[in-house]
């Protein structure tokens, strides 16, 4: 795999940046889509909330439900991710396929993105997007048919690190489940496979600072001049090639997912490039933790490295011949019912 260096590296999701082409999106019959990239179950219902996390930012989600449940207190799970994705997508179909196992979900926009208030728009934190877990658990557990004693959370791709990041800190947590897990903050920091030099590593803080006086000379963030490819020449590497594939086709795109348009800003590493966010994760025991990556995903080692670290109870799943996105929408790739069963077992 083609390893990304310097600011590349350092911007995270932005790796078809150094492929991109400048030529007119192929997305632009599907810019006006308002649609889920997935159907609602006829088991579940679909609700529009919203909730504020503790920065008193407004959280725009949707609560699935299980039908005919009556007056049961149901068990519940947080879900959100990918990064740069919206609830549209994999989150949501994630919440449906849960609710329709019997849990109670909420499939939330992080904050600065989607339907999610917070400005500047399309930024992320290690802070707040850990919180905005936290604040979907303060939401669950003030529904009347939720059992407070009873939530979990599941992060996607890059939100399994707030996910993991929550559930240390937030002992309401009970069990927590990732799936194509990216640590964030190391990619940032180190670039894949920790190959970022000091050197590289330096130019990038350099560019980015500077890149702040650009921005505070317009009053407002300037974005890559490019993202994920508008379209693929064929020379690219196999994930960029996998990305492009789900958020830049009808099979995952979405009008207000970054991953699917302009991106994130390019100052968005900074603080991510200067943290840790996973420096505590042996205190997420004695809760358990399920971790699933895909067998030929190139984030694969994140998800054994994190496990490595990471102390009893604990269980990493591979999926065989599966690559990153396939765990974004593929449901007869993704085990939802080692899910269900993980979350029925811990949840108790």
């Amino acid at each position: 795999m083609k390893i990304i260096t310097t600011v590349m590296a350092l911007s995270f999701l932005l790796i078809g940046q150094a492929f991109a082409q400048n030529k007119k999106s192929n997305s632009k019959k599907m810019e006006t889509t308002e649609h889920y990239t997935f159907k609602l179950s006829d088991k579940v219902t679909r609700k529009a909330v919203t909730f504020k996390n503790r920065y008193g930012i407004t959280l725009s989600g949707d609560l699935y439900l299980p039908k005919n449940t009556g007056n049961e207190k149901l068990a519940a799970l947080a879900i959100s991710g990918p990064f740069g994705a919206v609830k549209e997508q994999s989150s949501g179909l994630y919440a449906n396929q849960m609710a329709e196992r019997g849990f109670a979900v909420i499939a939330f926009d992080p904050s600065y993105t989607g339907e999610s208030g917070g400005e500047p728009r399309d930024i992320a934190s290690p802070d707040i997007n850990t919180e905005d877990f936290s604040a979907a658990v303060d939401f669950l557990g003030l529904q009347n048919n939720v059992d407070r004693n009873k939530i979990g959370i599941i992060g996607i791709c890059g939100f399994a690190t707030f996910a993991l990041n929550a559930t240390i800190a937030d002992k309401r947590v009970k069990a927590v489940a990732t799936t194509s897990a990216y640590d964030i903050s190391r990619v940032n920091a180190k670039g894949y496979y920790d190959k970022m030099t000091q050197e590289e590593r330096t130019k990038a803080f350099e560019t980015m600072s500077l890149q702040r006086w650009i921005d505070a000379e317009n009053g407002k963030p300037e974005y890559p001049t490019s993202h994920l490819p508008e379209k693929l020449n064929g020379d690219e590497p196999q994930f960029v090639k996998d990305y492009f594939d789900y958020y830049k086709t009808p099979r995952g795109y979405h009008k207000r997912s970054l991953n699917s348009n302009k991106g994130w800003t390019k100052t968005n590493s900074l603080s991510f490039a200067n943290s840790v966010m996973l420096s505590y994760i042996k205190e997420i025991s004695p809760r358990p933790m399920l971790l699933i990556a895909g067998e030929n995903a190139h984030s694969k080692y994140m998800s054994e490295d994190i496990y490595k670290v990471a102390s009893e109870p604990k269980e990493l799943m591979i999926i065989p011949n599966a690559v990153h996105v396939d765990l974004y929408d593929k449901v007869d790739v993704i085990p939802f019912e080692k899910l269900d069963n993980f979350f029925r077992i811990n949840l108790k």
